[in-house]
Formats: structure tokens, C-alpha cells, sequence
């Protein structure tokens, strides 16, 4: 895993889409047990270096009744971008994930992750890219759909501030989802040694 991340941390493949350097960010262990399939990185997360380190990432970590320090424990929990680099920004935010990363990395990651109990596909990038014909129509709909996917899956609404209109209009997610999730992710915890 240790040369597999080493290999991630350095790829240009994607360099030439960029008007900023890449910098692939990723966090996996071979004992991970909860995998959580982002989008890819904003800007300040390629900033520092750091998945997750945003306000998304609060609202995240929140959702999960983790601490940062449980988060960033990659023997805990493996975080894996559908695209590593931070991918610049567009006219109504950052533009979308490269599609050449997961192709390229995904399989290799997850097959070193030999512990995974469960995985959290955040966002309609990676629902689309693992649920495939098995997403309903829209996010809305595949995530109120959460328990169909499991126990492999659990799709989420992406945890950005900007999200706060969809969790306001759809008080189920914070009512039933969230606790469901909150319990899951405690069961994970008390199997893996600390």
C-alpha cells in the first residue's frame, strides 16, 4: 500500500487540464474499514494537503459522530477521491472530478483494503461511478433509497455548506439516515483496535 500511495501522491497524468500544479490526496490502509469515495479535493484542501479539511469536512466528520483524530486515522478510514487533484474552478464552483483517476486507482486502492466493512459513496460522482444502473434517477432519491445499498454502500448527499437547502427540504436524511449511519459507523469503532 505504502508504494501503491507513493505512486498516487506523485502522478502528473492529469497536469496538462491544470492551470495550478497536481497534488494528489488520498488516505487508505490495508486494515481501513470505512471507506469514504469523495469527489476531489477544493482548493483549500489542495492548500494544505489535508482530505477533508473544509467545512465540508466538518460537516462530514459531524455526520459521522467522528472526531478528526478518529478521521485521519487511516487504519480507521480510507479517504478516496473520484479525482485526487483539486481540479479548478468554474463558473458555479469547482469544476467536476478527472474522470481518469478513478479508473486508474480505485481498483488498485481497494484491493490493498482487505478490511472494508463499508464504503460511503459521497455525492453523485461516485454513486454514478459504483451503483451504476442500480442509482434511482437523482441523488435525492438514490440516498433516500440508502438502505437498498447496504451493507456494501451508503450513499450520501455531499456534506458542502451549500447543501444546506437540500438537508432543510428533506428533513428525513438528518431524522433517518444520520442516526442509521451514526450506528453503523459506532459498530466499525468498536471493532478495530485503537
Amino acid at each position: 500500500m505504502k508504494k501503491l500511495l507513493e505512486e498516487i501522491r506523485s502522478c502528473t497524468v492529469c497536469s496538462s487540464f491544470f492551470v495550478h500544479n497536481p497534488r494528489p490526496i488520498v488516505q487508505a490502509s490495508p486494515s481501513s474499514r470505512l471507506v469514504i469515495i469523495g469527489q476531489a479535493p477544493g482548493r483549500k484542501v489542495h492548500d494544505s494537503g489535508i482530505p477533508w479539511d473544509d467545512a465540508s469536512g466538518n460537516n462530514l466528520r459531524s455526520w459521522l459522530g467522528l472526531s478528526k483524530e478518529e478521521f485521519y486515522d487511516s487504519n480507521k478510514v480510507a479517504l478516496i477521491p473520484m479525482g485526487f487533484c483539486y481540479p479548478g474552478s468554474g463558473k458555479s464552483g469547482d469544476l467536476p472530478p478527472r474522470p481518469e483517476c478513478a479508473p486508474l486507482w480505485h481498483d488498485r486502492i481497494l484491493e490493498e483494503c482487505s478490511s472494508v466493512s463499508l464504503t460511503l459513496l459521497v455525492g453523485q460522482y461516485a454513486q454514478k461511478y459504483y451503483l451504476g444502473k442500480a442509482m434511482k434517477e437523482n441523488l435525492t432519491k438514490t440516498v433516500t433509497a440508502f438502505d437498498e445499498y447496504l451493507p456494501r454502500y451508503l450513499p450520501l448527499p455531499h456534506p458542502s455548506p451549500r447543501n444546506r437547502l437540500w438537508i432543510k427540504k428533506n428533513p428525513w436524511f438528518e431524522r433517518d439516515l444520520l442516526p442509521s449511519l451514526k450506528g453503523r459507523i459506532e459498530n466499525l469503532k468498536l471493532n478495530i483496535s485503537s
